[in-house]
């Protein structure tokens, strides 16, 4: 196996599965209509625990900068664009909805980017092929890599490749799409209420699993499970959310339902002889 450079690639702490880079090449060829750098590209997938131990071999971290705002870039124009009635503060959930570490995670394992990377032996001996971390950072640097080698098109067309389904599902999500922030937002209706969250975890440090309770002025109205404490925290927020929505659908249709009782029996009366 050759470097990108044409120098030998040190296998020593490339596991059995590692996938030759070439293939990454043409998969990103096939995608953006031309070729990217070798060399650029190799750097792009060289994790800084590989360079360290080989080295000091360039390493990807300023192509995840530069990636990360070109990445930024295209959402946010795609979505100011096909979302022109939309307020700001609702574009900037949709764009952290995309552009976040879990996102990008999902879309590296997608296109099975975790197969390339070049990683330390001790970050390999810990899973770190399928670490969202690792996996979100190299995805940025894969995206800086296309913009340096081929321009700001073709990486817009990547990244539109990459996400567009993801940012057509997350303008649909509504309320789901954050829920402590809708859970804010309902909650502060009732005037200046602010949801508080309060977390307990159980098991290993390596195997966490933590519960979250969502208290809206002193009650508790929901309670999530997760492997984060953000995670568990959404958990509780929807929970509660769905519980403050269905008691205000509640009064309202008794209201509605009151008024039309009323209407019913209010009509005109005959005066009597």
């Amino acid at each position: 196996m050759t470097s990108g450079s044409g120098t030998p690639a040190d296998t020593g702490s490339a596991s059995p599965e590692q996938r030759p880079l070439a293939d990454l090449r043409d998969y990103l060829t096939e995608v953006v209509g031309e070729a990217c750098d070798e060399a650029l590209l190799r750097r792009a997938v060289t994790h800084r625990s590989y360079a360290y131990e080989n080295g000091n071999v360039p390493h990807n971290e300023r192509l995840e900068f530069l990636g990360d705002s070109v990445l930024g870039l295209v959402v946010t124009d795609t979505l100011f664009r096909r979302h022109p009635d939309l307020p700001e503060g609702q574009l900037a959930k949709l764009r952290a909805a995309v552009v976040n570490s879990r996102a990008l995670a999902d879309v590296a394992r997608t296109m099975g980017l975790g197969e390339y990377i070049l990683l330390g032996r001790g970050e390999e001996a810990t899973g770190g092929r399928d670490k969202a971390s690792i996996l979100a950072d190299t995805t940025e640097a894969v995206i800086g890599c296309v913009y340096i080698s081929v321009g700001l098109d073709a990486a817009d067309t990547f990244v539109h490749h990459l996400l567009d389904p993801l940012m057509e599902h997350t303008a649909s999500l509504g309320a789901a799409l954050d829920w402590k922030t809708s859970l804010q937002e309902l909650a502060s209706t009732e005037g200046p209420i602010s949801p508080s969250y309060q977390i307990a975890e159980d098991g290993p440090d390596h195997d966490k699993v933590f519960t979250a309770t969502a208290v809206v002025d002193d009650e508790v109205l929901g309670t999530g499970v997760g492997r984060s404490k953000k995670a568990a925290e959404q958990k509780a927020a929807e929970a509660a959310w769905k519980l403050l929505t269905e008691r205000a659908t509640a009064v309202e249709d008794a209201e509605t339902e009151q008024a039309a009782s009323g209407s019913t029996h209010s009509g005109p009366t005959t005066p009597r002889d």
